[in-house]
């Protein structure tokens, strides 16, 4: 054997005489502060060591010599290798411990008073919404910067992680998503300074490869306890804006349970879609901070508490615990994961007795969503808040698609200042990410009233006007009923020929203003002229009739103002139609 470089010889592994089996090491050289093990090429038995240990080497100088060994001889090798398979090396064992500190195994007694609660943990979170077996984990030795307070070992045990589980794993086998969870076991959730660490690198790589982003929020706000870092308030960190750099870019999932203040409540509001169970209490402030401004004594669970965040809007959709919360956000991160393989097609037939054969009377417009989409397929958002509209996800023949439909059983479907509002952020969900939009009109117009306009109206009205007319990606319409004034005008992008189609059911009547209000209003000469009672009643309803009459959706495709007016059985396949002839998520992802 000769030496392959230049070096100094540390060590023989053998001496005269030893018989080696191919591939044990020989000898040890060192060169440029490395050492290099010199192994043998076949089965031999070793003659003679030509240098001692200490010596320095030149290469292709001769360091051993050696015979090749027999059949028999190869048997029973006199150095034994080096390791064996008896268990992980002292390196990979310390690993293994080290790792074991961050499982919630090595926490029964915090996972049994989480499981009490009938929560789950963040790893289990994360395990639930990841694939399997796809979860690759960040900084998952971190823990909190408190060495100058607490020793290392407590640290370890007791701050595991330094209270968020983050990484990147597969979700619904369609695609990578960032993952970050915040472990309320874990000095309840609060973000430390090296949380803000892990949470700003996985920022970074969501930015910069296009990952979605799901989080789940639980816990607290800043960390005063982290005293390692020299800082005074810590309000330089980049966490915040680094998440709300994410928006529009790519999609966001929030969820949370239990409580969810300060901090983790701020980055939950950054999210498309926030997802809660009806356990959670969420507020821009705990009881600590309440308290601390002088506003009161109060208890956790009389912050934010579910039932009002779902009726003003914070909460997206609601869930009965975390194992639905888990379900909700894969389905939810699924329609901006492009197309799926068609589902199961409604009864068609069934979109014939969706609206009333009395004008008057109201009905449930979801029950025309769920006629249009792939069973199974319909997630509902914001049910709690602006009940004059219904918006979901769902899918046509495996497309993802937002529908929006007028809610007659409130307000008959008047666009009050919730709707429009409920109606701009949905478009702008859509169109943000790249979704088809549909809308089902039924409306007598935009709330009118002293009492409407104290809400603000005007500006929310406005607010959906710019949006519809920003909007890039395909919209279709479809009105139901009532087709009347500007409410009707916003509900199809801004105008009746925005859309790339608008059309009509039979049951589909226009008109500038309301037919009651526009006879009330245009013909009160003649109605004043008849004395009160039946007679004026009468008359007034026989107006009513010749409006209906002269806006009716036949009246109105003739005078080409909509496109068509078609069966309602075959509303699918127009938007079949409409979807492939826009090429709109006919495969592939979001924007």
């Amino acid at each position: 054997m000769r030496a392959p470089l230049q070096a100094q010889l540390v060590q023989w592994l053998v001496k005269p005489g030893d018989t080696v089996a191919a591939g044990r090491p020989l000898v040890v050289l060192e060169a440029m502060k490395m050492e290099h093990e010199l192994r043998a090429e076949g089965d031999l038995r070793v003659t003679e060591l030509l240098l001692a240990e200490g010596d320095s080497v030149q290469e292709h100088e001769l360091l051993l010599r050696a015979t090749a060994m027999t059949q028999a001889e190869t048997s029973a090798p006199t150095v034994a290798p080096a390791s064996g398979p008896g268990g992980p090396r002292p390196d990979l064992q310390r690993l293994i411990a080290r790792q074991a500190l961050t499982l919630d195994a090595a926490r029964p007694e915090a996972m049994a008073r989480r499981h009490a609660l009938g929560q789950r943990s963040a790893r289990e979170f994360v395990a639930a919404v990841c694939d399997a077996d796809s979860f690759i984990e960040y900084g998952a030795l971190a823990v909190a910067a408190q060495s100058r307070r607490r020793s290392e070992d407590d640290l370890r045990k007791n701050t595991p992680a330094d209270g968020l589980v983050s990484g990147i794993g597969q979700v619904n086998g369609a695609g990578s998503a960032v993952v970050m969870a915040y472990d309320a076991t874990v000095l309840a959730g609060t973000q430390g300074m090296r949380n803000h660490q892990k949470t700003d690198r996985l920022l970074g790589v969501a930015l910069a490869r296009k990952l979605p982003l799901i989080l789940w929020a639980e816990g607290g706000g800043g960390r005063p306890g982290d005293v390692d870092m020299p800082i005074v308030a810590g309000l330089h960190v980049g966490t915040f804006a680094a998440l709300a750099r994410l928006s529009g870019q790519v999609p966001l999932i929030g969820a949370t349970g239990g409580r969810c203040f300060a901090g983790n409540a701020a980055l939950l509001g950054c999210c498309d879609i926030v997802i809660a169970t009806r356990s959670s209490h969420i507020g821009m402030g705990g009881p600590a901070m309440v308290e601390g401004g002088g506003l009161g004594v109060f208890k956790p669970e009389q912050i934010g508490p579910s039932g009002v965040q779902h009726a003003n809007g914070v909460i997206d959709v609601l869930v009965d615990d975390e194992v639905q919360a888990a379900a909700a956000v894969r389905q939810a991160l699924s329609y901006f994961q492009g197309a799926a393989a068609p589902g199961p097609a409604p009864d068609s037939l069934a979109l014939r007795e969706v609206v009333p054969d009395n004008r008057l009377r109201a009905y449930d417009t979801r029950a025309a969503i769920t006629g249009l989409a792939d069973r199974g397929s319909v997630l509902w958002l914001r049910e709690g808040f602006g009940r004059g509209l219904h918006t979901a996800l769902a899918r046509i023949a495996g497309r993802p698609v937002g529908l929006m439909a007028n809610n007659p059983q409130h307000l008959g479907g008047a666009v009050d200042a919730e709707a429009a509002e409920k109606a701009t952020r949905f478009m702008r969900l859509c169109d943000t990410h790249g979704l088809p939009i549909v809308s089902l009109v039924d409306t007598p117009g935009f709330m009118v009233g002293p009492d409407a306009e104290a809400t603000g109206l005007v500006r929310r009205v406005g607010d959906l006007f710019v949006r519809a007319a920003r909007l890039r990606v395909p919209f279709f319409s479809v009105v139901l009923r009532k087709g009347y004034g500007l409410g009707a005008m916003a509900m199809t992008a801004g105008g009746f020929h925005a859309p790339v189609f608008n059309v009509a059911w039979p049951t589909g009547e226009f008109g500038a203003m309301g037919l009651e209000g526009a006879v009330r209003l245009g013909f009160r000469k003649e109605l004043e002229a008849v004395p009160e009672g039946p007679a004026r009643e009468a008359l007034f309803q026989q107006l009513v009739a010749q409006q209906y009459a002269a806006g009716s959706a036949l009246n109105m495709a003739a005078t080409l103002e909509i496109d068509a007016v078609i069966d309602p059985a075959d509303t699918r396949r127009w938007l079949l139609q409409g979807l492939q002839a826009t090429g709109a998520a006919a495969s592939g992802s979001a924007k």
